[in-house]
């Protein structure tokens, strides 16, 4: 039997929870950019697209590793439909997240400089939506793993496997 590590299926969990709260942190300090002024403004502003930075590759990563379970994970769960949502709304709240990081670099080096405002506003609009994505994703991965055992090693019943 091989190490616990080396199972590939073990990478997603030990991934996934990075973008979970990157993204979640950026998103609240962007909405807060919307209340701000001046240097508070500033600051928060970039502290929020650092971390959106940092959460949308680590949200890829996450899709990565989310695929190198798939093959294993999907033949040993029973209702294989969950799987499947679970993954097109990773990749929803990747694509949502991608667009706000695109806009948000876009205004940071001033390559559209119109309606500044109104972008931002659509910046943390995106990362509302990629929110809601988000933990919709994790409610369906909760429900790979819990209710049907995804990725999950399953001892006998006299736990022989741990003498």
């Amino acid at each position: 039997m091989e190490p616990t590590f080396w199972r590939t299926e073990i990478y997603h969990p030990l991934s996934v929870h990075f973008p979970i709260a990157l993204l979640l942190v950026a998103t609240l300090a962007k909405a807060a950019t919307l209340l701000l002024k001046d240097a508070n403004y500033r600051f928060w502003q970039r502290v929020g697209s650092y971390l959106l930075y940092a959460g949308c590759v680590a949200a890829w990563f996450s899709i990565y590793t989310g695929d190198l379970a798939d093959g294993i994970v999907s033949r040993k769960i029973c209702d294989p439909t969950v799987l499947k949502d679970h993954e097109n709304a990773a990749f929803t709240l990747a694509y949502l997240f991608t667009a706000a990081t695109a806009l948000d670099l876009f205004l940071a080096f001033r390559l559209i400089r119109m309606r500044e405002k109104m972008l931002h506003l659509l910046v943390v609009v995106l990362m509302l939506a990629g929110s809601a994505f988000l933990m919709y994703t994790g409610h369906l991965g909760a429900r790979v793993v819990y209710e049907q055992a995804g990725g999950v090693n399953v001892p006998a019943s006299d736990c022989a496997g741990f003498e």
